[in-house]
């Protein structure tokens, strides 16, 4: 009995110490990695002509319109990318902010993105919707799972179909 009791704070000294270790490592595993910013030039052109046509500094975060919530937007959505980024919707969301504009969109969780349906006032009807388009070519994938480079031209455009 007296053998246990002088193993029992050796190994309790022992697992602290493990413990104590590897905490700061496994925190560091779940630490989300933060994008750096990028500089892109976006254009929003609606029915009446453009809403915004500026350089804008962004990076992937989370994102908020107003009836799809509030959803991360960073490109790693739906497993499209393996590190965070900037997306064209998080640069959407940037502008709007900075100009004083309004988007929404619906949140569609199983491809964990959106679909714009509203910029600026102007909703999608049954003859037009938004588009997005990187470099004059329409995305493959959502606004939060296309990830943007530096220099990228990023449109959303009001389209007839």
């Amino acid at each position: 009995m007296r053998r246990r009791l002088v193993q029992l704070p050796v190994a309790a000294s022992v697992l602290g110490l493990a413990l104590t270790v590897a905490a700061p490592a496994a925190a560091e595993a779940r630490t989300p990695q933060t994008a750096a910013a990028v500089t892109v030039h976006l254009t929003v052109t609606g029915p009446d002509g453009a809403v915004y046509d500026k350089d804008l500094k962004t990076t992937g975060h989370t994102v908020s319109a107003a009836t799809g919530g509030e959803h991360k937007c960073d490109g790693t959505n739906n497993g499209a990318n393996s590190s965070a980024g900037a997306t064209p919707t998080a640069a959407l969301d940037d502008a709007a902010q900075a100009a004083d504009f309004t988007w929404d969109g619906t949140w569609y969780a199983s491809y964990e993105d959106y679909f714009v349906t509203t910029i600026d006032g102007d909703a999608q009807t049954a003859d037009a919707y938004w588009n997005i388009s990187v470099n004059g070519e329409a995305t493959s994938v959502g606004g939060c799972q296309h990830k943007l480079s530096a220099g990228d031209d990023v449109a959303f455009t009001w389209t007839a179909m």
